[in-house]
């Protein structure tokens, strides 16, 4: 009877999290924690964003990564509110439809650029696409990777995927890049259209996480020390946040070298391999002897 009642309470599990929502599987939060920021449609965007301009943004992430989805036998599904000042975005699995949430209110927000809401839409197909580690329930992995790896998925795989044909030396040469940001791409890629596309998606990441850290400053340059005991599978702190998706641009794996569900080595820069650069941060991530 036992036995029973467990598998009962297992498999009602399974379903609320197929179902469920992230960033977090709860539908609680999304890419930012939960807040009462709203930027309504009327207003004017500091940023220059138009609804052309997110709508650009979004086809050209989805157009990319709808054949991927359906390759994994899901049909991905954009939902476009631009009229909805909510500060945030998120994402949820409905069966074999992975949708995307992505609101106006984050795409008008001043420190997001349209290459930092073209990082959080990756963001939010990172929980979809991400691989481990995963979030869990009850110490049940879910379908949703965890918010540092879909960060760190976002710059490594995504942005570099969607964005690697463009001109990027034109691009950056137009930017105003961090020396820290200068001096690491530099050391870490080779070619010169590599490096620009490293300062690129690294300084789209700087907004993002100077909004996730509350509007405070954050730096390449000064990264968190913390330390975890354990992998954090929810928020980790806008700095921390910032050195993950910096990682994710200097990590050298070829982006063809996909992720895993179960396996969280794999496609991805890892100590053991003697990467220094490139690997996720201690300030989230718990290696497991590697």
């Amino acid at each position: 009877m036992i036995k029973t009642i467990k598998t009962v309470m297992i498999s009602s599990l399974l379903v609320m999290s197929s179902n469920s929502f992230a960033c977090d599987v709860e539908g609680k939060t999304g890419f930012l924690p939960d807040n009462d920021m709203y930027i309504g449609v009327s207003e004017k965007a500091d940023n220059g964003m138009t609804e052309e301009i997110f709508n650009a943004v979004i086809d050209r992430v989805e157009n990319y990564y709808s054949s991927v989805v359906a390759s994994k036998g899901a049909n991905l599904v954009t939902l476009r509110k631009w009229e909805d000042g909510t500060v945030n975005a998120y994402a949820n699995q409905v069966g074999k439809t992975w949708q995307v949430h992505m609101f106006g209110g984050l795409a008008r927000h001043r420190s997001v650029s349209p290459d930092g809401f073209a990082l959080v839409m990756c963001h939010e197909l990172g929980h979809h696409l991400a691989g481990a580690p995963k979030t869990t329930r009850m110490w049940i992995p879910t379908w949703a990777s965890n918010e540092g790896q879909s960060d760190y998925w976002a710059s490594m795989k995504c942005f570099r995927s969607v964005y690697g044909s463009d001109n990027n030396e034109a691009i950056v040469s137009n930017m105003t890049i961090d020396a820290e940001v200068v001096k690491k791409c530099e050391a870490n890629w080779n070619t010169d259209s590599e490096i620009a596309l490293c300062k690129r998606v690294s300084q789209a990441s700087k907004g993002l996480a100077t909004l996730l850290n509350g509007d405070r400053p954050v730096d390449f340059a000064t990264p968190d020390k913390s330390v975890v005991s354990k992998t954090n599978h929810k928020h980790p702190a806008g700095q921390c946040r910032l050195d993950t998706y910096f990682h994710g641009a200097l990590c050298t794996k070829d982006i063809t070298d996909e992720t895993s569900n179960t396996d969280a080595k794999a496609g991805v820069c890892n100590r053991s391999e003697d990467y220094t650069d490139g690997v996720r941060p201690l300030c989230w991530f718990k290696p497991s002897n590697f």
